[in-house]
């Protein structure tokens, strides 16, 4: 049975309807405010899951993998709010894609796993879709739509976050490992939420402006917590259910997701071109994903 496709499926809407939420409130909320939030909201929803699991941590090496995670994962979280809020999310969220070929490089130094040919095609296709998101620019040289891309911060600070998030990713399959996919989920989400409320609190005040907006911030909040949640726990169980390379594959597809989101809800321009090189470089993550069985 197929159960897994569609729980993979509900992990890339999850995901990119999290980006919709954020990119709309991000403007009202200051970064570090609206991610400790998110994290925050999100702990009670996965609490029942880890009680219904019934198993915790095996190893001691599991405390050393969330400390550097949750390090990275506070820097990584505060660039990737800080991207949407000031680019299109059809430019910036695809630039996630960007972690596999990332990947290719940081595995083999952290965990010694060494890319493929297929890996290698793989990685083509990333940089030729990230080519066509800016296909726009061409008039100006074949070269424009790479300096389009260092000149626009958002899609600049998303290629950090992607890189941060390929170590990250390293450290997850230690910290899975050695105890439970929830269990790890749940550390690293409370990991960040002792990190980031120095940052968070002193902006709080953001909340008290009128109290049906105080209200209406706190639900915005709890809904993106209940997305993570649920985007978290298909995704868990997913993997339970087939290997890791087709989860994640499909997972990718937030990305295109994302990039119809900003054309529909944000009116966000040149949606062809950019959904295009989306779907290039999804297929260059697939391959990259694929090429690790």
């Amino acid at each position: 049975m197929l159960l897994w496709l569609p729980l993979a499926l509900l992990n890339a809407l999850c995901e990119s309807l999290k980006d919709v939420a954020i990119k709309r409130y991000v403007g009202v909320l200051s970064g570090p405010l609206i991610t400790w939030g998110m994290a925050l909201c999100t702990l009670p929803f996965l609490v029942p899951l880890i009680v219904w699991q019934g198993r915790g941590i095996t190893d001691v090496s599991f405390w050393v993998a969330l400390l550097f995670s949750v390090l990275i994962n506070s820097v990584a979280v505060l660039m990737y709010v800080w991207a949407i809020q000031h680019s299109d999310l059809s430019t910036t969220v695809p630039m996630i894609a960007f972690t596999p070929l990332f990947l290719l490089f940081t595995s083999p130094i952290l965990i010694g796993e060494w890319p493929t040919r297929a890996g290698v095609a793989g990685v083509v296709l990333v940089v030729a879709g990230s080519y066509l998101l800016n296909i726009r620019e061409r008039r100006n040289g074949y070269l424009a739509p790479y300096r389009a891309l260092l000149r626009d911060p958002g899609p600049r600070m998303m290629m950090g976050v992607a890189f941060l998030w390929s170590i990250a990713a390293n450290l997850d399959k230690i910290g899975v490992n050695t105890s439970t996919p929830l269990v790890w989920v749940f550390a690293v989400n409370a990991g960040l939420c002792i990190t980031l409320a120095p940052l968070a609190l002193r902006r709080v005040g953001q909340f008290y402006t009128t109290g049906g907006a105080t209200w209406g911030l706190a639900g915005a909040l709890l809904l993106m917590g209940l997305l993570n949640a649920i985007s978290l726990a298909a995704q868990m169980t997913a993997l339970t259910l087939t290997l890791v390379a087709y989860v994640i594959s499909v997972k990718r597809t937030s990305t295109v997701m994302s990039v119809l989101w900003g054309g529909l809800l944000f009116k966000e321009q040149h949606l062809r071109e950019r959904l295009l090189g989306a779907l290039v470089m999804l297929a260059g993550v697939v391959i990259i994903s694929l090429s690790s069985l």
